[in-house]
C-alpha cells in the first residue's frame, strides 16, 4: 500500500497563535511556505495536513492515528509548549509506531522525522524519539544571548534567514520523498549506502559559525555529496569518540570550521568537540593516506576566549588550515573532491628560462616592479599572480604556478601576517598541489618599512630571506649556479 499523505506536521496550537490582528500565525505560515517550495522543488504539490482542532480538554483523535500509517513524513515542530503537550508527544509516538508497519522510521541514513526547533529549549528535554536528530533551528541569538525566532516580524535579516531554512528543510525532504516515489508500495527497505556516494565529515562548530557551515552543508548536498554526522554527537566520552569515528570512516574528506569560540566540552574529555573532532581526524588520516582534510578559519580572527588563542596557534603550522573566505572555501573543496588533472611531463616544459613565481599582494603592484626588471634582466621568466577574475580563476591559476615554477619569491610588503601566513602555506602544500620534483629556491623579499614586527613575520626556515637588492643578487646567482648556468 503506497502512501496516500506526504506530511504530517505536528505542532502545539499556542504556536500558531498570532501576535497581532489580522496575521497569520508562525505554523500556518510555515505550512504555506513548506507547500510552495516543495511544489518547485518537486514539479508536483505536495499532501501536507496538520490538526486544525484547538486543543483543551478533547480526548487524543482517533482519526489521526488511523491515517499515520498512510503518511510518508512527519514534521515535529519542537517548541516549550510542544515538549510539555501530551497530546503532542503522543503524535511523535503514534507516527513512530505506524512507521514500523511501513520499513520504520530510517531510510538507509535519514529519519522520517524532521525536527523543526521553532524557540530553543535544551537537547535534553526534547521528546526521546527526536532528541538524537540534529534538527533545523528556525532562530538564532542576538548580541545578549536572547533567541530571536525567524520570521518577518523579526525584520528582513530574521526573515531571510527563515526563508533559507525551509529552502533547506524542503530539499532535505524533497530528496526523502523522491526515495519513496521510487517505490511502488511506499515501503523503503533499509539498503546501504552506494559505495560510488561520497560521504564528507562536516565537523559540528560553534555556533558564531553555524551559518557558515549550513552554506556548506547545502552546497554539498545539492551536488549529491552525503554528509555527516547526521545526527548529534553524544555530549559524553567515549560515545562522542565512538561515533566520530564511525562516521570519519565512511568518509573521503572532513571540513573543520574554527570560530571564535572554543565550544562545548563533553563530559568526560578535557578539550572542546571542536578540538576533538579534529585530533580525531588527523589520526584517521594517519592509518588511511587517502583521507583529506581541510580546516577553515576566517581570516582576521580575533578569539575570544585564551583556550581559543591557544588552539588557533597551535594551528599555523596545520598544513591544511585555510584562512580565505567562504566562497573560495567552497572552491577548494571542490577542488578536493574532484581534482583537475596534472600537467603531464611532456607538457611541461624542462628546457628553456628559469621560471620565478613572485608572489605578492595587489596594493605592492608598483613596489615589486624593480625586481620584477631585475630578475627578468637576468634571464628568469618572472610570473607574477593572477589579480583579475573570480575566486575560483584566481586559485587555480596560484596553484598551477606552484606546481611548474623553478623559484617562488614571496613579497612582503603591505600586508598582514595572515597573508604571509597563509602564502607559507601554500608552500607546504605544492605536492598536494600535483608538484613533481623540489623548487630550487624559496625566498621572502621583505619590502619597505623593516620593522621589528614585519622581520618576525619573515623569519622561517621555509624561505631564505631577502632584505635588499644585494641579497637579491646574491639569491639569483646562486639560483644559476646551483642549476649549472652560472
Amino acid at each position: 500500500m503506497g502512501f496516500e499523505e506526504d506530511i504530517f506536521i505536528s505542532y502545539a496550537h499556542i504556536d500558531n497563535q498570532p501576535f497581532t490582528e489580522g496575521q497569520e500565525g508562525w505554523i500556518t505560515d510555515f505550512h504555506r511556505a513548506l507547500q510552495i517550495r516543495l511544489a518547485q522543488l518537486r514539479g508536483e504539490t505536495p499532501k501536507i495536513w496538520r490538526d486544525l482542532k484547538l486543543q483543551g480538554n478533547d480526548y487524543f483523535s482517533d482519526t489521526i492515528v488511523e491515517r499515520f500509517p498512510k503518511v510518508a513524513l512527519l514534521v515535529s515542530v519542537i517548541s516549550p509548549r510542544y515538549v510539555k503537550s501530551e497530546w503532542c508527544v503522543k503524535e511523535l509516538q503514534e507516527f513512530y509506531k505506524a512507521a514500523a508497519t511501513t520499513g520504520g522510521v530510517r531510510v538507509a541514513d535519514k529519519s522520517r522525522i524532521f525536527k523543526v526547533i521553532k524557540t530553543p529549549i535544551p537537547r535534553n528535554e526534547h521528546p526521546l524519539e527526536v532528541q538524537e536528530l540534529l534538527g533545523y533551528e528556525f532562530y538564532q541569538f542576538d548580541q545578549s544571548g536572547k533567541p530571536i525566532e525567524f520570521s518577518k516580524i523579526f525584520g528582513p535579516e530574521a526573515e531571510r534567514h527563515y526563508w533559507t531554512k525551509v529552502n533547506d528543510l524542503a530539499y532535505d525532504i524533497k530528496q526523502m520523498l523522491d526515495k519513496f516515489s521510487s517505490h511502488s508500495n511506499g515501503a523503503v527497505e533499509h539498503t546501504p549506502i552506494a559505495s560510488t556516494e561520497t560521504t564528507i565529515y562536516l565537523a559540528e562548530t560553534t555556533f558564531d559559525l553555524v551559518e557558515e557551515r549550513d552554506k556548506i552543508k547545502r552546497e554539498l548536498q545539492q551536488r549529491g555529496y552525503i554528509v555527516v554526522p547526521e545526527q548529534s554527537l553524544p555530549p559524553y566520552y567515549p560515545d562522542f569518540e565512538k561515533v566520530v569515528c564511525e562516521n570519519l570512516e565512511r568518509c573521503k574528506l572532513s571540513i573543520h570550521l574554527i570560530g571564535a569560540r572554543y565550544g562545548i566540552v563533553p563530559e568526560g574529555a578535557e578539550r572542546s568537540l571542536v578540538v576533538l573532532q579534529n585530533e580525531l581526524a588527523i589520526q584517521h588520516g594517519q592509518q588511511s593516506p587517502e583521507f583529506l582534510r581541510l580546516v577553515w578559519m576566517p581570516p582576521g580572527l580575533q578569539p575570544q576566549e585564551p583556550r581559543q588563542e591557544e588552539f588557533i596557534t597551535s594551528l599555523q603550522s596545520d598544513v591544511n588550515l585555510l584562512q580565505t573566505s567562504l566562497e573560495e572555501l567552497k572552491t577548494i573543496i571542490k577542488d578536493k573532491l574532484n581534482p583537475t588533472p596534472q600537467p603531464t611531463k611532456d607538457i611541461i616544459a624542462e628546457d628553456g628560462p628559469l621560471r620565478v613565481y613572485l608572489i605578492c599582494d595587489q596594493r605592492d603592484l608598483e613596489a615589486i616592479a624593480p625586481l620584477d626588471d631585475y630578475l627578468y634582466s637576468q634571464g628568469f621568466e618572472v610570473i607574477l599572480p593572477l589579480f583579475e577574475g573570480d575566486e575560483a580563476q584566481v586559485r587555480q591559476d596560484h596553484q598551477e604556478q606552484l606546481q611548474i615554477c623553478d623559484v617562488v619569491i614571496i613579497y612582503c610588503g603591505d600586508v598582514q601576517e595572515p597573508w604571509l601566513r597563509t602564502k607559507l602555506g601554500d608552500l607546504r602544500k605544492v605536492y598536494g598541489y600535483g608538484r613533481s620534483k623540489p623548487m630550487l629556491a624559496k625566498g621572502i623579499f621583505m619590502g619597505e618599512p623593516h620593522t621589528e614586527q614585519k622581520r618576525r613575520w619573515c623569519r622561517t626556515h621555509e624561505a631564505q630571506l631577502i632584505k635588499n637588492f644585494k641579497e637579491l643578487e646574491l639569491f639569483a646567482q646562486h639560483i644559476r649556479e646551483g642549476n649549472g648556468n652560472g
